[in-house]
């Protein structure tokens, strides 16, 4: 019995067995994780924001569709995962920094994403999605893909207060599964990277995630202008503004002692004299509106003015323009075409005119409407019956 634990040392033997077989179930994804701090995730997703919120304005300019890009989501990712993940093949978009920020980061799309921009931007309707991906896609998307992300940086370069350009985007078709070895990767994504996945839509045509993914180091970089930005603008004392200066009144020159009784007087004279005049006008100032004394209004009128008539007018005028000539139509009626109509008419096309049969004619002098008729056959000629003269 004396060999036996007591109660106190088998706990202590349990709670021990506990703390040493703790690490071991710790899973590898918290270590990933724990590459970008709390405080660096939200400032990466609040630049990412920015800067694809202007990319999103970009693009709906190019393919005429309403295009959202929601908030991003920030995590640790590796190649593995991502492989598993997205759906294959898809596009890969390079965009380096040549000036402002020193790295370089990649946008995925899927290959159908791309295939509907692509049509959207040559006009199409986007549902020319049939066949493999060619190189004009993967040149339409590059060129997307140029305007957009020179506005996501314009956004930076305004947000940094610094100029930041980036090198054209290359576009290239990848099969994720075929490049797990890394031989086509770019170098940062052989190892843990920062991966913003966005949710886009345009129209009602595209509804998936848009990927983009940063170096850490870079993602770091990020975090600390935007940090040092904050401090600057909150460090920054405000400009204080001088106060104006303060002209001081002439100091009168010292009377002599024995003028100083008589002036004396005299003051206190005039200080009576200029009481006495504005006692009675502060004791009447209102406190009130006066009353409106009633007036009489009446409405304005005005004299009636003479007609006066033209000279041109005049009957003993209106010869002189008796010989001047006029150009005078007969319209039977007008439609409207459309050019790639009007491109198809060939011998014997009828074309519907907007006016019912018997229905009466226009009749246009210099292009004004001034009468109706109908149309009749004089001799081997048309000829126009006027039946009204429109006033």
């Amino acid at each position: 019995m004396d060999g036996m634990l007591s109660q106190e040392e088998i706990n202590a033997l349990f709670s021990g067995m506990d703390i040493e077989e703790e690490p071991a179930n710790t899973s590898g994804s918290g270590t990933s994780q724990s590459l970008l701090t709390p405080e660096e995730k939200d400032a990466i997703g609040e630049i990412s924001n920015i800067s694809l919120g202007s990319s999103a304005t970009t693009l709906f300019a190019l393919v005429n569709q309403r295009v959202n890009i929601s908030t991003p989501t920030v995590s640790i990712c590796r190649w593995e995962e991502l492989s598993n993940q997205y759906e294959r093949p898809c596009v890969f978009i390079q965009i380096s920094y040549k000036e402002g920020l020193d790295g370089k980061n990649v946008l995925i799309l899927q290959e159908k994403d791309v295939k509907i921009i692509a049509d959207l931007m040559m006009g199409g309707d986007g549902s020319n999605v049939e066949g493999e991906l060619s190189d004009l896609h993967l040149s339409a998307i590059s060129e997307a893909m140029n305007q957009m992300m020179g506005a996501s940086s314009t956004s930076l370069s305004q947000m940094f207060e610094t100029k930041i350009d980036i090198s054209p985007p290359s576009a290239s078709l990848v099969d994720l599964s075929d490049v797990v070895s890394g031989g086509d990767m770019d170098m940062f994504l052989r190892e843990e990277f920062v991966k913003v996945s966005f949710r886009m839509e345009i129209g009602d045509l595209i509804d998936s995630e848009l990927i983009q993914m940063y170096p850490v180091d870079f993602a770091k970089s990020l975090y600390k202008k935007f940090i040092n930005d904050d401090e600057a603008a909150v460090s920054t004392p405000e400009p204080v503004t001088p106060a104006p200066a303060v002209k001081t009144a002439p100091q009168p020159a010292p009377v002599p002692q024995q003028a100083a009784a008589p002036m004396q007087d005299m003051n206190m004279m005039a200080m009576g004299q200029m009481q006495g005049m504005m006692q009675p006008q502060m004791m009447a100032m209102p406190y009130a509106m006066p009353p409106v004394q009633d007036v009489n209004i009446s409405p304005v009128q005005f004299q009636a003015f003479q007609p006066v008539q033209s000279p041109l007018l005049q009957t003993e005028n209106i010869d002189l323009l008796l010989d001047v000539p006029l150009e005078v139509t007969v319209e039977l009626g007008r439609t409207s075409k459309s050019i790639k109509e009007i491109l198809d008419f060939a011998p014997g096309t009828i074309v519907e005119l907007n006016r019912l049969a018997g229905e009466p004619i226009d009749v246009l002098v210099n292009g004004k409407y001034v009468a109706k008729g109908e149309v009749v056959v004089i001799e081997e000629a048309f000829g126009i019956r006027v039946t009204e003269v429109i006033k």
